[in-house]
C-alpha cells in the first residue's frame, strides 16, 4: 500500500528544476554555475568560461575570473570542465526515469544557452534521451496568476508574493531549490503543464501560434498525462485506504 505521501515523493520525484549563471546575457554567453534539484537531490556545479564574464553579470552574480580561476564573492570555488558539468548533468537525470525538467525563464534563455553547449560536445542525444520534455513556469504562471495583477513575474517576486519569504536570487542553487517550494505552491494541473511543455526543437516556437501538434510533442503530452493519470489513481486509492 501507498501512502498519499509516498505517491506525492513519486510524482515529485519525475521533475528536475534547473538553472543556469551565465557570463551575461547575450546569444553566445557561457555558463558558469548549472544547478539542478529533485526533492532532496541536488546538484551544483562551477565552470570557467573561456571567455569574459560581462561587468553587469559580475555584479548580479558575484562571479568574476582571474587567472583561469573562477571566484564567486572574491571566494574561489572548485571548477569543472564543460563536458563534465554536461555528463554530470546527465547521470543526475538519469535518476529519474526520463523526468519533466522545469525551470523559470527557460525557453528563452537557459535551454538555448544549454543546447548550444550539448551540440558542440555532441551530448544532445545522450541528454534529450534522459529527459520527457520542458516546462518553463514563467508563462505557466503568468497563465495562472493573470488575476492577481502582478507586475513582475520575475521569480523572486512570485516567491516573495505567494511563499511570503525572501531568497538569495542569482544563485543557481538557491534559485532552483525556491523554485521547487514555489512549484509545489502552484501546483499546476496536467492540462496546463501539457499547454506549456517543448523540447528543445520546439523550443523557439511560439506556442501561440502552434495550430498543429510539433513533430515530437504528442508522445511527451500523452506521456504526462498518464502519469499523472497514474498520481491521482494512487492518490485516491491511499485515501480511501486511509479513511
Amino acid at each position: 500500500m501507498q501512502s498519499s505521501d509516498g505517491a506525492e515523493k513519486s510524482q515529485q520525484q519525475r521533475l528536475v528544476f534547473f538553472d543556469l549563471e551565465t557570463t551575461g546575457l547575450s546569444k553566445s554567453c557561457e555558463m558558469v554555475q548549472l544547478a539542478a534539484v529533485s526533492g532532496g537531490h541536488s546538484l551544483n556545479l562551477y565552470l570557467i568560461p573561456r571567455g569574459q564574464m560581462q561587468r553587469g553579470a559580475s555584479k548580479v552574480t558575484g562571479f568574476m575570473v582571474r587567472r583561469q580561476r573562477l571566484y564567486l564573492h572574491r571566494q574561489p570555488v572548485f571548477t569543472n570542465t564543460l563536458r563534465e558539468a554536461l555528463v554530470s548533468f546527465i547521470a543526475f537525470l538519469q535518476m529519474f526515469r526520463h523526468p519533466l525538467v522545469v525551470g523559470h525563464n527557460i525557453r528563452r534563455f537557459d535551454c538555448p544557452v544549454l543546447a548550444r553547449a550539448l551540440e558542440e560536445l555532441d551530448l544532445r542525444a545522450e541528454f534529450e534521451a534522459a529527459v520527457s520534455g520542458y516546462v518553463d513556469t514563467l508563462p505557466l504562471a503568468r497563465e495562472m496568476l493573470k488575476e492577481r495583477g502582478l507586475k513582475s513575474f520575475r521569480q523572486e517576486n512570485l516567491v516573495r508574493e505567494l511563499l511570503g519569504v525572501n531568497y538569495k536570487a542569482h544563485d543557481a542553487l538557491e534559485d532552483v531549490r525556491a523554485l521547487q517550494a514555489l512549484y509545489s505552491v502552484l501546483q499546476p494541473t496536467p492540462e496546463l503543464i501539457c499547454r506549456h511543455l517543448f523540447t528543445l526543437d520546439t523550443m523557439k516556437d511560439k506556442p501561440a501560434a502552434q495550430s498543429k501538434e510539433p513533430k515530437g510533442q504528442r508522445p511527451l503530452r500523452e506521456n504526462v498525462k498518464q502519469t499523472a493519470k497514474i498520481t491521482e489513481s494512487k492518490e485516491d486509492k491511499a485515501t480511501q485506504e486511509n479513511m
